[in-house]
C-alpha cells in the first residue's frame, strides 16, 4: 500500500510512521533532511519526502491519505492571530486534499482526516460517544466541525472518509504527558479547577494501533471517538500519575488562575467530554491499555 501522511514527523505521525512499516509512505514537509532525521527510526527505503502538495497533480498513485497536520492548538493563548493559523493549517491542507482526491481518476481507498473531541465542548458528567448530539458552541467546536466537514466532501464510492476525534494521547518523547512531567516530578502535581472534570485519553500504541486498523478494514468509515473505553476525571488521573512516579498529591490550581493566565483556550483543560470509542469497540478494535494505571505504568517504565 503506498500512503501519503500528512503531519508525519508529529508526535502521533512519527509512531504512526513506524507502525505502518512495510507500506511505502510518502511524508509531506517543508524539511525533508529533518523529517528523514527524526525517522532514522523507520527503513528508509518505505519512506519518501514531498515538500508541497502543489507538487502533485491528483493522488491517483496513493491507496490511502492519512491527514494529521495542524499548529498545535494548545502552546498558546488564542489571540485572533493564533485562531487563524490553528484554523488555516488544518482547513488549507484539508481543501488542497480533498481536492486533489476529487481530480484522481483513481482516487485513494480511504481518506482519514484528523479532528478532535473538542467538537463536542463541555458535556459534563454524560457519557458521549459517535451519536451524541452536542451544541455548536466554542471554538475547538467550531475548528473542528469545519476541518470535517471539508474532509467529508472527499467521500464518494471510491473513497471511504473516516474522522479521528482524538483525546488526549499519552506516550514518551511528546504530547501532553511530557509537558506535564515535571511539576509532578518535582512534587508539586494535582488537580485542575474541581478536578472532576473528564479526561478522554488513549495510549499511543493503541492510536496507532487504531489508526492502522480504520485503514485496514473496508467497512470503517464515518466519525470515530481516538479515546480509551475508560476515561477518568482530571482527579483521578492525577492522583494515578502522582502515585505512579511515587509524588505527593496535594497541590491544585483554581479555575480562575487557568483562566487569567490561558484565557480562552482554558477551556481545554476545564471542559469535560466523558468520551467513548464506541465505534471502534462495535467494529471489533481491541485496547491493549482501556485503564490508566496500566497505561501510564508503562509509560513511565521506559
Amino acid at each position: 500500500m503506498h500512503i501519503l501522511i500528512t503531519g508525519g514527523t508529529g508526535f502521533i505521525g512519527r509512531a504512526l510512521v513506524k507502525q505502518l512499516i512495510p507500506h511505502q509512505m510518502t511524508i509531506l514537509t517543508r524539511d525533508s533532511n529533518n523529517a528523514a532525521e527524526q525517522l532514522k527510526h523507520v527503513n528508509p527505503n518505505c519512506l519518501h519526502f514531498v515538500q508541497s502538495l502543489e507538487h502533485l497533480q491528483d493522488l491517483s498513485d496513493f491507496d490511502a491519505v492519512i491527514n494529521l497536520a495542524g499548529e498545535p492548538i494548545v502552546n498558546k493563548r488564542w489571540s485572533d492571530a493564533q485562531k487563524k493559523r490553528i484554523c488555516d493549517s488544518r482547513w488549507n491542507i484539508t481543501r488542497q486534499i480533498v481536492d486533489l482526491i476529487k481530480r484522481s481518476s483513481n482516487p485513494p481507498k480511504v481518506f482519514i482526516s484528523g479532528s478532535a473531541v473538542g467538537i463536542y465542548g463541555d458535556q459534563n458528567q454524560i457519557r458521549v460517544d459517535e451519536d451524541t448530539p452536542y451544541k455548536p458552541e466554542g471554538f475547538p467546536h467550531y475548528v473542528c466541525q469545519e476541518w470535517e466537514d471539508i474532509a467529508n466532501q472527499a467521500s464518494s464510492e471510491q473513497t471511504r472518509v473516516a474522522l479521528l476525534r482524538t483525546g488526549i494521547v499519552l506516550g514518551n518523547n511528546g504530547g501532553a504527558l511530557e509537558k506535564m512531567l515535571l511539576p509532578y516530578k518535582l512534587g508539586l502535581g494535582g488537580p485542575l479547577g474541581s478536578g472532576q472534570q473528564y479526561m478522554p485519553w488513549i495510549h499511543i500504541q493503541d492510536m496507532v494501533r487504531a489508526i492502522q486498523f480504520i485503514l485496514e478494514t473496508e467497512i470503517c468509515a464515518g466519525v470515530f471517538n481516538m479515546v480509551a473505553p475508560h476515561p477518568v476525571t482530571n482527579k483521578e488521573f492525577s492522583q494515578t500519575l502522582a502515585k505512579t512516579l511515587s509524588r505527593p498529591h496535594f497541590l491544585f490550581t483554581p479555575k480562575f488562575a487557568m483562566q487569567m493566565a490561558l484565557g480562552e483556550s482554558s477551556c481545554l483543560l476545564i471542559d469535560s467530554v466523558k468520551a467513548k470509542p464506541k465505534r471502534l469497540t462495535e467494529m471489533g478494535f481491541t485496547f491493549n491499555y482501556s485503564r490508566i494505571q496500566p497505561a501510564l505504568s508503562q509509560i513511565l517504565a521506559h
